[in-house]
């Protein structure tokens, strides 16, 4: 079994910064790629930045140049860097990832989300 577990979300004024933490757990043998992604209320779910285990990265229109993902795979671990934050950029945010544990078993895991609310 393994879990992902966000972290770093909070409350923060128009042009603030936060840096959000997705940590992996269990029995994990590889991550592959390890994907945040956004759900605004009354709004679809979508995909704000990619990073593969190499560390290719990819990014929605609306955050380039804001927004950085990272990870450290000694740690399982990635992070998502955003700056000048917009009142738009209110949501939950989710970290996904492909994990195959040591019984070469494949899992799309899910993080429970963090909140991030930008408002003067």
């Amino acid at each position: 079994q393994v879990q992902l577990v966000e972290s770093g979300g909070g409350l923060v004024q128009p042009g603030g910064s936060l840096t959000l933490s997705c940590a992996a757990s269990g029995s994990i043998f590889s991550i592959s790629d390890m994907v945040w992604h956004r759900q605004a209320p009354g709004k679809e779910r979508e995909k704000v930045a990619g990073i593969s285990r190499g560390g290719s990265t990819n990014y929605a229109d609306s955050v380039k140049g804001r927004f950085t993902i990272s990870r450290d795979n000694a740690k399982n671990t990635a992070y998502l860097q955003m700056n000048s934050l917009k009142p738009e950029d209110t949501a939950v945010y989710y970290c996904n990832a492909r994990i195959r544990t040591w019984d070469m078993k494949d899992y799309d895991s899910w993080g429970q989300g963090t909140q991030v609310s930008v408002s003067s």
